[in-house]
């Protein structure tokens, strides 16, 4: 039959990785200190601690925590710890950082992950569009972990997809 439509992209031997169907479900949330500082600024040993015991850590439950303080306050490193041990019984993830650096080293965790030696020789193609917030260096640092392995690396949809690395 000539006229017979051929699906080419189904019947060819390429291989889709959508980074989004690993995405995490969970609450991400910035825990800014500010408010727990003398004036936005100090901060008082005593008086943090006082706040930090009797803060309502529960409502962190199985959300990523990003810690961070939104002022120009000199921090020390033990106030952050401090905030981590309180929040590690409930929270998924803990960190200084901002959102987008959570969600990063989130993707980070998960493609470190991967088993990927199902890609070896394969024609891969990395899917771009997606609805939710995947991080623009999650397809850097998936990028770098197929390259020894796959025989092509390919960033798109199967139908209009960039081509970016292929194995000599």
């Amino acid at each position: 039959m000539p006229d017979e439509i051929i699906n080419r992209v189904a019947n060819s031997k390429l291989v889709t990785i959508d980074l989004e169907d690993y995405y995490p479900e969970g609450v991400r949330i910035l825990l800014d200190i500010k408010d727990w500082l003398f004036e936005g600024f100090v901060l008082r040993e005593k008086d943090f601690r006082a706040q930090v015991a009797a803060f309502n850590w529960k409502q962190y439950q199985d959300k990523y925590v990003a810690l961070t303080c939104s002022t120009d306050a000199i921090v020390p490193g033990w106030a952050y710890m401090l905030l981590s041990i309180h929040l590690e019984p409930y929270a998924k993830k803990v960190m200084i950082a901002n959102l987008e650096q959570l969600e990063t080293s989130i993707y980070q965790d998960i493609i470190n992950g991967l088993e990927l030696e199902i890609y070896k020789d394969k024609l891969v193609i990395i899917k771009g569009c997606s609805n939710k917030p995947v991080p623009p260096n999650a397809y850097i640092m998936l990028t770098s972990r197929l390259k020894p392995i796959a025989k092509t690396i390919m960033y798109g949809e199967a139908c209009s997809s960039v081509p970016l690395y292929k194995k000599k």
